[in-house]
């Protein structure tokens, strides 16, 4: 978590967000919400269930529409856990619901986005202030930053 986010992020988040926003006229619409984009979906579903089942020690379980992969080692995940379609895989920590809230946004830009998901949050960047995925998946639920200070517009 980013205790004391830095002067102006919020400014930068907006910027980032409408930034993706105008990326997103350039994608031909045939894949965006669309039976190609629900393909690449069930693809990321499915690479999220062999990672999941490959390295999950802990309970899998169904909630807020995510598979839960638990118990995964830290190397597998990045952060505190990560959306591969409609899978959520994490380790040992407590996976709340305000968490599952803001992975089920996720799983939604999955769908929305299919096949090209990985490489658009690639471009995006690291830093969850300025990657328009977790700026609208919500920073304060996915505990980037402490709840009062959120730019989800």
């Amino acid at each position: 978590m980013i205790a004391v986010p830095p002067a102006g992020w919020e400014e930068r988040a907006r910027a980032a967000v409408a930034r993706g926003e105008r990326g997103d006229r350039w994608i031909p619409s045939v894949l965006l919400d669309s039976p190609i984009s629900r393909l690449g979906f069930a693809w990321g579903t499915a690479v999220g269930w062999v990672w999941g089942t490959l390295w999950s020690t802990g309970r899998v379980e169904r909630r807020q529409g995510l598979w839960v992969f638990r118990g995964m080692p830290a190397w597998t995940f990045g952060r505190g856990g990560v959306c591969v379609g409609g899978c959520f895989l994490t380790g040992s920590g407590v996976v709340t619901d305000a968490v599952l809230r803001h992975e089920a946004v996720h799983a939604r830009q999955w769908r929305r986005y299919g096949f090209l998901m990985p490489l658009l949050y690639l471009l995006a960047g690291r830093n969850p202030l300025t990657n328009r995925f977790e700026i609208l998946a919500g920073l304060e639920d996915g505990n980037y930053v402490p709840r009062g200070v959120s730019a989800r517009e």
